[in-house]
C-alpha cells in the first residue's frame, strides 16, 4: 500500500511537495533534490510527517 508524505525544504523548511512512497520497498524517509520557489533554486527535500 502506498502512503502519502510531504516534502520539505531543508534550507527554508517550507513544505512544497506532496507524494506517495511505497513502505515496504523503502522503510525509510525519503530525501529528494527538487525545486524550492522559495529559495529559487534546486535544494534537498526531505520527508516530513
Amino acid at each position: 500500500m502506498r502512503t502519502r508524505i510531504t516534502l520539505a525544504c531543508t534550507e527554508c523548511k517550507q513544505r512544497n511537495y506532496n507524494t506517495t512512497k511505497d513502505k515496504k520497498t523503502h522503510p525509510e524517509r525519503m530525501e529528494i533534490k527538487k525545486y524550492c520557489k522559495f529559495c529559487r533554486t534546486h535544494t534537498l527535500h526531505k520527508e516530513t510527517k
